[in-house]
Protein backbone atom coordinates (compact mmCIF):
# COMPACT_ATOMS: atom_id res chain seq x y z
CA UNK A 1 0.00 0.00 0.00
CA UNK A 2 1.62 3.11 -1.08
CA UNK A 3 2.25 5.79 1.93
CA UNK A 4 -0.01 8.84 2.28
CA UNK A 5 0.81 11.74 4.53
CA UNK A 6 -0.61 14.80 5.18
CA UNK A 7 1.68 18.16 6.59
CA UNK A 8 -0.30 20.89 8.01
CA UNK A 9 0.87 24.70 7.56
CA UNK A 10 1.96 25.65 4.55
CA UNK A 11 4.16 28.01 5.42
CA UNK A 12 8.38 28.21 4.57
CA UNK A 13 9.10 24.91 6.14
CA UNK A 14 5.78 23.18 5.71
CA UNK A 15 5.25 23.97 1.82
CA UNK A 16 9.19 22.46 1.01
CA UNK A 17 8.37 19.37 3.05
CA UNK A 18 5.20 19.08 1.36
CA UNK A 19 7.29 18.96 -1.77
CA UNK A 20 10.45 17.43 -0.90
CA UNK A 21 7.62 14.21 0.80
CA UNK A 22 6.43 14.12 -2.99
CA UNK A 23 9.65 14.30 -4.87
CA UNK A 24 10.52 10.82 -3.28
CA UNK A 25 7.18 9.48 -4.59
CA UNK A 26 4.75 10.04 -0.90
CA UNK A 27 1.33 10.79 -1.84
CA UNK A 28 1.33 14.24 0.51
CA UNK A 29 -1.71 16.40 0.84
CA UNK A 30 -0.82 19.91 2.02
CA UNK A 31 -3.37 21.88 4.35
CA UNK A 32 -3.57 25.43 5.36
CA UNK A 33 -6.73 27.28 6.80
CA UNK A 34 -5.13 29.99 4.66
CA UNK A 35 -6.81 28.87 0.81
CA UNK A 36 -4.17 31.17 -1.06
CA UNK A 37 -0.85 28.65 -0.40
CA UNK A 38 -3.81 26.11 -1.32
CA UNK A 39 -4.65 27.39 -4.24
CA UNK A 40 -0.89 27.73 -5.43
CA UNK A 41 0.03 24.42 -4.70
CA UNK A 42 -3.14 23.04 -6.63
CA UNK A 43 -1.65 25.43 -9.70
CA UNK A 44 1.20 24.00 -9.39
CA UNK A 45 3.28 26.92 -7.81
CA UNK A 46 4.91 27.47 -4.79
CA UNK A 47 3.10 29.50 -2.11
CA UNK A 48 6.29 30.99 -0.67
CA UNK A 49 10.02 31.88 -2.42
CA UNK A 50 12.73 29.10 -1.58
CA UNK A 51 15.33 28.06 -3.94
CA UNK A 52 14.00 24.95 -6.21
CA UNK A 53 10.20 24.79 -4.43
CA UNK A 54 8.78 25.96 -7.60
CA UNK A 55 10.20 23.78 -10.07
CA UNK A 56 9.81 20.57 -6.83
CA UNK A 57 6.63 21.57 -7.05
CA UNK A 58 5.88 21.30 -11.29
CA UNK A 59 7.44 18.22 -11.38
CA UNK A 60 5.46 16.31 -8.51
CA UNK A 61 3.55 14.17 -11.52
CA UNK A 62 0.35 14.28 -9.10
CA UNK A 63 1.33 13.45 -5.72
CA UNK A 64 1.21 16.35 -4.13
CA UNK A 65 -2.35 18.15 -3.48
CA UNK A 66 -3.47 20.42 -0.61
CA UNK A 67 -6.92 21.84 0.88
CA UNK A 68 -8.25 23.72 3.58
CA UNK A 69 -9.95 20.70 5.21
CA UNK A 70 -7.64 19.65 7.62
CA UNK A 71 -10.08 16.34 9.15
CA UNK A 72 -10.65 14.94 5.43
CA UNK A 73 -6.87 15.09 5.32
CA UNK A 74 -6.09 13.12 8.38
CA UNK A 75 -8.69 11.03 7.61
CA UNK A 76 -6.92 9.95 3.79
CA UNK A 77 -3.56 9.69 5.29
CA UNK A 78 -1.41 7.53 7.86
CA UNK A 79 0.93 10.19 9.04
CA UNK A 80 0.65 13.91 9.77
CA UNK A 81 3.05 16.64 10.16
CA UNK A 82 2.14 19.77 12.04
CA UNK A 83 4.32 22.75 10.94
CA UNK A 84 2.28 25.23 11.80
CA UNK A 85 3.48 29.16 13.49
CA UNK A 86 4.43 29.02 17.39
CA UNK A 87 5.13 32.94 17.74
CA UNK A 88 7.11 34.37 20.61
CA UNK A 89 5.43 35.80 23.74
CA UNK A 90 6.26 39.21 25.19
CA UNK A 91 8.58 36.97 27.41
CA UNK A 92 10.14 34.93 24.95
CA UNK A 93 8.43 31.77 25.04
CA UNK A 94 6.55 30.02 22.26
CA UNK A 95 2.95 30.47 21.79
CA UNK A 96 1.06 26.98 20.96
CA UNK A 97 -1.96 28.99 19.50
CA UNK A 98 -1.84 27.53 16.24
CA UNK A 99 -0.58 24.24 17.85
CA UNK A 100 -3.66 23.36 19.53
CA UNK A 101 -6.10 24.81 16.80
CA UNK A 102 -4.61 22.23 14.68
CA UNK A 103 -4.13 19.44 17.06
CA UNK A 104 -8.16 19.96 18.03
CA UNK A 105 -9.11 19.12 14.07
CA UNK A 106 -6.50 16.21 13.85
CA UNK A 107 -7.95 14.75 16.98
CA UNK A 108 -11.33 15.17 15.77
CA UNK A 109 -10.29 13.32 12.41
CA UNK A 110 -8.76 10.73 14.52
CA UNK A 111 -12.13 9.99 16.65
CA UNK A 112 -13.57 8.93 13.57
CA UNK A 113 -10.70 6.33 11.95
CA UNK A 114 -10.78 2.89 12.89
CA UNK A 115 -6.71 2.94 11.46
CA UNK A 116 -3.96 3.94 13.38
CA UNK A 117 -2.50 7.63 12.83
CA UNK A 118 0.76 8.91 13.59
CA UNK A 119 0.93 12.62 14.20
CA UNK A 120 4.90 14.08 14.42
CA UNK A 121 4.39 18.00 15.73
CA UNK A 122 7.66 19.78 14.08
CA UNK A 123 6.74 22.78 15.06
CA UNK A 124 9.17 24.17 17.39
CA UNK A 125 8.22 24.56 21.13
CA UNK A 126 9.02 24.88 24.92
CA UNK A 127 10.12 21.60 26.50
CA UNK A 128 6.70 20.04 28.07
CA UNK A 129 4.94 21.07 25.51
CA UNK A 130 4.42 17.74 23.79
CA UNK A 131 3.08 15.88 27.49
CA UNK A 132 1.59 18.67 29.04
CA UNK A 133 -0.65 20.07 26.43
CA UNK A 134 -0.16 18.22 22.51
CA UNK A 135 -0.68 14.82 23.80
CA UNK A 136 -3.71 15.69 26.57
CA UNK A 137 -5.53 17.40 23.82
CA UNK A 138 -5.43 14.56 20.84
CA UNK A 139 -6.60 12.29 24.01
CA UNK A 140 -9.61 14.44 24.76
CA UNK A 141 -10.84 15.52 21.09
CA UNK A 142 -9.99 11.98 19.96
CA UNK A 143 -11.18 10.22 22.90
CA UNK A 144 -8.35 7.58 22.67
CA UNK A 145 -5.30 6.94 24.39
CA UNK A 146 -1.81 7.94 23.23
CA UNK A 147 0.01 4.73 22.20
CA UNK A 148 -2.84 2.84 21.36
CA UNK A 149 -5.31 4.91 19.70
CA UNK A 150 -2.81 6.76 17.98
CA UNK A 151 0.81 7.65 17.87
CA UNK A 152 2.59 11.01 18.99
CA UNK A 153 5.92 12.10 18.44
CA UNK A 154 7.83 15.90 18.31
CA UNK A 155 10.24 15.58 15.42
CA UNK A 156 11.75 19.29 14.69
CA UNK A 157 13.36 19.69 11.46
CA UNK A 158 17.03 21.16 11.36
CA UNK A 159 16.92 23.58 7.73
CA UNK A 160 17.98 27.10 7.12
CA UNK A 161 16.06 29.07 4.36
CA UNK A 162 17.34 29.26 1.46
CA UNK A 163 18.99 25.66 1.53
CA UNK A 164 15.29 23.79 2.79
CA UNK A 165 15.01 21.69 0.58
CA UNK A 166 18.90 20.18 0.60
CA UNK A 167 18.82 20.06 4.22
CA UNK A 168 15.22 18.19 4.66
CA UNK A 169 16.14 15.43 2.37
CA UNK A 170 20.15 15.57 3.84
CA UNK A 171 19.84 16.37 7.19
CA UNK A 172 22.61 15.60 10.08
CA UNK A 173 20.26 14.01 12.10
CA UNK A 174 16.83 12.62 12.13
CA UNK A 175 15.97 13.89 16.10
CA UNK A 176 12.40 11.81 17.14
CA UNK A 177 10.78 12.60 20.27
CA UNK A 178 8.47 9.43 20.59
CA UNK A 179 5.97 9.23 22.92
CA UNK A 180 5.76 5.48 22.75
CA UNK A 181 8.34 3.18 20.63
CA UNK A 182 5.83 2.00 18.03
CA UNK A 183 5.15 6.06 17.36
CA UNK A 184 8.91 6.03 17.00
CA UNK A 185 9.10 3.34 15.07
CA UNK A 186 6.60 4.33 12.72
CA UNK A 187 8.40 7.42 11.54
CA UNK A 188 11.57 6.51 12.04
CA UNK A 189 10.77 3.59 9.28
CA UNK A 190 8.86 6.53 7.19
CA UNK A 191 12.32 8.58 7.38
CA UNK A 192 14.45 5.69 6.19
CA UNK A 193 12.28 4.00 4.66
CA UNK A 194 9.99 5.91 1.99
CA UNK A 195 11.97 9.40 2.21
CA UNK A 196 15.40 7.56 1.87
CA UNK A 197 17.08 9.83 4.28
CA UNK A 198 20.30 7.93 5.38
CA UNK A 199 21.34 10.07 8.50
CA UNK A 200 21.60 9.09 12.18
CA UNK A 201 18.33 8.68 13.78
CA UNK A 202 18.41 10.26 17.62
CA UNK A 203 15.11 8.77 19.87
CA UNK A 204 14.35 10.05 22.82
CA UNK A 205 11.61 11.48 24.96
CA UNK A 206 9.52 14.34 23.27
CA UNK A 207 10.89 16.84 26.61
CA UNK A 208 14.71 15.65 26.15
CA UNK A 209 13.63 16.60 22.17
CA UNK A 210 12.63 19.61 22.81
CA UNK A 211 15.34 20.51 24.85
CA UNK A 212 17.52 19.65 22.41
CA UNK A 213 15.99 21.46 19.32
CA UNK A 214 16.40 24.84 20.77
CA UNK A 215 19.62 23.95 22.88
CA UNK A 216 21.24 23.24 18.94
CA UNK A 217 20.07 26.44 17.81
CA UNK A 218 21.27 28.05 20.69
CA UNK A 219 24.86 26.43 20.66
CA UNK A 220 25.02 27.96 17.02
CA UNK A 221 24.15 31.46 17.69
CA UNK A 222 27.40 31.19 21.09
CA UNK A 223 29.68 29.78 18.05
CA UNK A 224 28.45 32.63 15.25
CA UNK A 225 29.05 35.19 18.26
CA UNK A 226 32.32 34.00 20.04
CA UNK A 227 33.69 34.06 15.99
CA UNK A 228 32.42 37.84 15.50
CA UNK A 229 33.82 38.86 19.37
CA UNK A 230 37.00 37.84 17.57
CA UNK A 231 36.62 39.41 14.42
CA UNK A 232 36.36 42.53 16.18
CA UNK A 233 39.42 41.91 18.55
CA UNK A 234 41.50 40.99 14.83
CA UNK A 235 40.46 44.52 13.95
CA UNK A 236 42.41 46.65 16.23
CA UNK A 237 45.46 44.32 16.16
CA UNK A 238 47.93 45.24 13.55
CA UNK A 239 47.90 42.36 10.63
CA UNK A 240 44.75 40.40 12.78
CA UNK A 241 43.06 38.41 10.31
CA UNK A 242 39.58 36.67 11.92
CA UNK A 243 40.04 34.26 8.44
CA UNK A 244 42.92 33.21 9.38
CA UNK A 245 42.29 32.67 12.85
CA UNK A 246 39.22 30.85 12.49
CA UNK A 247 40.71 28.59 9.75
CA UNK A 248 43.22 27.19 12.67
CA UNK A 249 40.43 26.67 15.45
CA UNK A 250 37.75 25.01 12.96
CA UNK A 251 40.89 22.27 11.97
CA UNK A 252 40.35 21.12 15.77
CA UNK A 253 37.39 18.41 16.01
CA UNK A 254 36.00 19.80 19.01
CA UNK A 255 35.20 23.23 17.51
CA UNK A 256 34.57 22.53 13.50
CA UNK A 257 34.59 25.09 10.94
CA UNK A 258 30.51 25.77 10.27
CA UNK A 259 29.33 28.67 11.56
CA UNK A 260 32.60 29.99 12.63
CA UNK A 261 32.81 32.66 10.01
CA UNK A 262 33.62 36.04 11.91
CA UNK A 263 31.07 38.69 10.74
CA UNK A 264 27.93 40.60 10.74
CA UNK A 265 25.47 38.98 12.84
CA UNK A 266 22.57 36.01 12.39
CA UNK A 267 19.21 37.04 12.13
CA UNK A 268 15.95 35.22 10.70
CA UNK A 269 13.12 33.80 12.12
CA UNK A 270 14.54 31.28 14.10
CA UNK A 271 18.17 31.71 16.01
CA UNK A 272 17.33 34.85 17.94
CA UNK A 273 13.80 34.06 19.06
CA UNK A 274 15.55 30.45 19.95
CA UNK A 275 18.29 32.03 21.86
CA UNK A 276 15.75 34.62 24.10
CA UNK A 277 13.18 30.81 24.55
CA UNK A 278 15.67 29.45 26.06
CA UNK A 279 17.23 32.26 28.03
CA UNK A 280 13.09 32.31 29.52
CA UNK A 281 13.12 28.42 30.02
CA UNK A 282 16.34 28.99 32.07
CA UNK A 283 15.28 31.57 34.10
CA UNK A 284 11.74 29.52 34.50
CA UNK A 285 12.92 26.67 35.81
CA UNK A 286 15.61 28.52 37.95
CA UNK A 287 18.39 28.85 35.71
CA UNK A 288 21.18 30.99 35.17
CA UNK A 289 20.14 32.83 31.49
CA UNK A 290 23.84 34.72 31.56
CA UNK A 291 24.95 32.98 28.22
CA UNK A 292 21.63 33.21 25.94
CA UNK A 293 21.39 36.97 27.26
CA UNK A 294 24.72 37.83 26.85
CA UNK A 295 25.39 36.31 23.21
CA UNK A 296 22.00 38.50 22.28
CA UNK A 297 23.26 41.15 23.28
CA UNK A 298 26.73 41.09 21.59
CA UNK A 299 24.79 40.30 17.89
CA UNK A 300 22.61 42.91 18.29
CA UNK A 301 25.44 45.46 18.91
CA UNK A 302 26.30 44.29 15.66
CA UNK A 303 25.01 46.59 13.55
CA UNK A 304 25.82 49.81 15.86
CA UNK A 305 29.28 48.44 15.07
CA UNK A 306 29.25 48.95 11.45
CA UNK A 307 27.22 52.61 11.78
CA UNK A 308 30.37 53.97 14.05
CA UNK A 309 32.62 52.57 11.17
CA UNK A 310 30.65 55.20 8.97
CA UNK A 311 30.26 58.25 11.60
CA UNK A 312 34.21 57.84 12.49
CA UNK A 313 34.86 58.85 8.74
CA UNK A 314 33.60 62.33 10.39
CA UNK A 315 32.12 63.03 6.42
CA UNK A 316 30.03 66.33 6.51
CA UNK A 317 26.25 66.00 5.41
CA UNK A 318 24.76 65.37 3.18
CA UNK A 319 26.28 62.27 2.29
CA UNK A 320 24.81 58.92 0.68
CA UNK A 321 25.76 55.19 1.93
CA UNK A 322 24.45 52.78 -0.02
CA UNK A 323 23.87 49.36 1.57
CA UNK A 324 23.76 46.10 -0.10
CA UNK A 325 22.14 43.62 1.37
CA UNK A 326 18.24 43.35 3.09
CA UNK A 327 17.45 39.81 3.29
CA UNK A 328 19.45 37.99 6.91
CA UNK A 329 20.79 35.83 4.30
CA UNK A 330 21.38 34.88 0.88
CA UNK A 331 18.93 32.82 -0.95
CA UNK A 332 16.01 34.14 0.63
CA UNK A 333 13.82 37.05 1.19
CA UNK A 334 13.37 36.72 4.60
CA UNK A 335 13.86 40.01 6.66
CA UNK A 336 13.07 39.01 10.09
CA UNK A 337 16.14 40.01 12.32
CA UNK A 338 18.19 41.46 9.35
CA UNK A 339 20.87 43.52 10.61
CA UNK A 340 21.04 45.06 6.54
CA UNK A 341 17.98 46.56 8.21
CA UNK A 342 19.04 47.32 11.51
CA UNK A 343 22.28 49.00 9.82
CA UNK A 344 20.09 51.29 7.09
CA UNK A 345 17.44 52.07 9.25
CA UNK A 346 20.45 53.56 12.18
CA UNK A 347 22.21 55.38 9.33
CA UNK A 348 19.10 56.84 7.75
CA UNK A 349 18.06 57.82 11.70
CA UNK A 350 21.50 59.78 11.85
CA UNK A 351 20.54 62.06 8.73
CA UNK A 352 22.56 59.96 6.40
CA UNK A 353 20.98 59.62 2.57
CA UNK A 354 20.51 55.81 2.75
CA UNK A 355 20.27 53.99 -0.92
CA UNK A 356 19.32 49.96 -0.72
CA UNK A 357 19.32 47.04 -2.89
CA UNK A 358 18.86 43.04 -2.41
CA UNK A 359 18.24 40.78 -5.12
CA UNK A 360 15.35 39.51 -3.46
CA UNK A 361 14.42 41.36 -0.38
CA UNK A 362 13.40 44.95 -1.17
CA UNK A 363 10.07 44.43 -1.27
CA UNK A 364 10.21 42.87 2.01
CA UNK A 365 12.49 45.20 3.66
CA UNK A 366 10.03 48.45 2.17
CA UNK A 367 7.24 47.19 4.84
CA UNK A 368 9.94 47.88 7.35
CA UNK A 369 11.51 50.78 6.18
CA UNK A 370 8.81 52.93 4.86
CA UNK A 371 10.28 56.09 3.59
CA UNK A 372 13.46 56.20 5.77
CA UNK A 373 15.82 54.97 2.20
CA UNK A 374 16.18 54.65 -1.59
CA UNK A 375 15.22 51.52 -3.18
CA UNK A 376 17.38 50.94 -5.97
CA UNK A 377 16.98 48.67 -9.26
CA UNK A 378 20.20 46.99 -8.66
CA UNK A 379 23.67 47.38 -7.68
CA UNK A 380 24.91 50.03 -9.80
CA UNK A 381 22.29 51.98 -9.45
CA UNK A 382 22.31 51.59 -5.64
CA UNK A 383 26.17 52.81 -5.30
CA UNK A 384 26.17 55.56 -7.53
CA UNK A 385 27.62 58.84 -5.35
CA UNK A 386 27.39 57.05 -2.30
CA UNK A 387 30.73 57.89 -0.17
CA UNK A 388 30.24 54.37 1.49
CA UNK A 389 28.92 51.08 0.47
CA UNK A 390 28.09 48.91 3.28
CA UNK A 391 28.11 45.25 1.92
CA UNK A 392 25.48 43.99 4.72
CA UNK A 393 24.63 40.37 2.96
CA UNK A 394 27.09 37.74 1.84
CA UNK A 395 25.47 37.25 -1.54
CA UNK A 396 27.42 36.20 -4.39
CA UNK A 397 26.44 38.89 -6.82
CA UNK A 398 27.86 41.38 -4.46
CA UNK A 399 31.36 40.56 -5.62
CA UNK A 400 31.27 43.09 -8.50
CA UNK A 401 30.68 45.98 -6.57
CA UNK A 402 34.13 47.21 -6.77
CA UNK A 403 34.05 46.65 -10.43
CA UNK A 404 30.83 49.30 -11.00
CA UNK A 405 33.16 52.29 -8.49
CA UNK A 406 35.80 52.22 -10.89
CA UNK A 407 34.68 55.21 -12.26
CA UNK A 408 33.57 56.69 -9.33
CA UNK A 409 35.89 60.31 -7.56
CA UNK A 410 36.67 60.15 -4.73
CA UNK A 411 36.68 56.22 -4.35
CA UNK A 412 33.84 55.31 -2.31
CA UNK A 413 34.86 53.56 0.97
CA UNK A 414 33.40 49.81 1.51
CA UNK A 415 32.67 48.12 4.50
CA UNK A 416 32.30 45.07 3.80
CA UNK A 417 30.77 42.99 6.47
CA UNK A 418 31.64 39.42 5.07
CA UNK A 419 35.03 40.07 3.00
CA UNK A 420 33.29 39.26 -0.08
CA UNK A 421 35.49 41.51 -1.99
CA UNK A 422 39.13 40.49 0.09
CA UNK A 423 40.52 39.26 -3.25
CA UNK A 424 39.55 41.93 -5.13
CA UNK A 425 42.99 43.68 -7.18
CA UNK A 426 43.36 47.42 -6.81
CA UNK A 427 41.22 47.90 -3.14
CA UNK A 428 43.41 49.49 -0.53
CA UNK A 429 43.07 51.05 2.84
CA UNK A 430 41.88 54.47 1.67
CA UNK A 431 38.74 52.46 -0.21
CA UNK A 432 38.18 49.19 1.31
CA UNK A 433 37.46 47.73 5.39
CA UNK A 434 36.46 44.44 5.94
CA UNK A 435 35.29 43.54 9.03
CA UNK A 436 37.91 41.37 11.11
CA UNK A 437 40.91 42.40 9.38
CA UNK A 438 43.56 44.58 11.00
CA UNK A 439 45.26 47.15 9.08
CA UNK A 440 49.46 46.47 9.63
CA UNK A 441 49.70 50.01 10.69
CA UNK A 442 46.30 50.41 12.82
CA UNK A 443 46.14 53.32 15.24
CA UNK A 444 46.03 50.89 18.16
CA UNK A 445 49.78 49.37 17.29
CA UNK A 446 51.15 51.50 19.74
CA UNK A 447 49.01 50.84 22.81
CA UNK A 448 49.47 47.08 21.84
CA UNK A 449 53.07 47.71 21.73
CA UNK A 450 53.06 49.28 24.99
CA UNK A 451 50.60 46.81 26.53
CA UNK A 452 52.75 43.47 25.82
CA UNK A 453 55.99 45.04 26.80
CA UNK A 454 54.81 46.16 30.10
CA UNK A 455 54.43 42.47 30.39
CA UNK A 456 57.97 41.95 30.29
CA UNK A 457 59.11 44.09 32.94
CA UNK A 458 59.72 42.83 36.06
CA UNK A 459 57.61 43.99 38.65
CA UNK A 460 58.94 46.09 41.92
CA UNK A 461 59.24 44.19 44.93
CA UNK A 462 57.42 45.63 47.61
CA UNK A 463 57.05 44.25 51.29
CA UNK A 464 53.47 42.83 50.01
CA UNK A 465 55.05 41.25 47.26
CA UNK A 466 58.34 39.66 49.00
CA UNK A 467 58.41 36.70 49.94
CA UNK A 468 60.93 33.53 50.92
CA UNK A 469 61.81 31.68 47.54
CA UNK A 470 61.94 28.42 49.71
CA UNK A 471 59.02 28.87 51.56
CA UNK A 472 56.51 29.51 48.53
CA UNK A 473 58.11 26.53 46.77
CA UNK A 474 57.70 24.65 49.71
CA UNK A 475 53.97 25.69 49.94
CA UNK A 476 53.08 24.81 46.40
Amino acid sequence: MQTAVSVVGLGKLGACMAAAMASRGVRTIGVDVNPAPVERIKRKLAPVFEPGLAEMIANCDGLLDATVDVENAVRETSMTFVVVPTPSNAEGGFSLEYVCAAMELIGRAIRDKASHHTVALTSTVLPGSTEFVVKPLLEQVSGKRSGSGFGLCYSPEFIALGSVLRDFLNPDLLLIGECDSAAGDRLAGFYRGSLRIDAPVARMSPVNAEVAKIALNTFVTTKITFANLLAELCERLPGGDIDTVTQALGLDMRIGSKYLKGALGYGGPCFPRDNSALACLLEEMGVSSDLPRVVDRLNRRQPARIVSMVDQLGLSMPVRVAVLGLAYKPNTNIVEESQGIDIARRLAEKGFEVSVFDPFATESARKLLGNLVRYSAGIADCVRDAAVIVVATDWAEFRSVFHQTTNSRPRPLIIDGWRLLRSTHGLDACSYRAVGIGHPQHETRERLRRFVEQLARPKPVTKETEKDPKAEAAAT
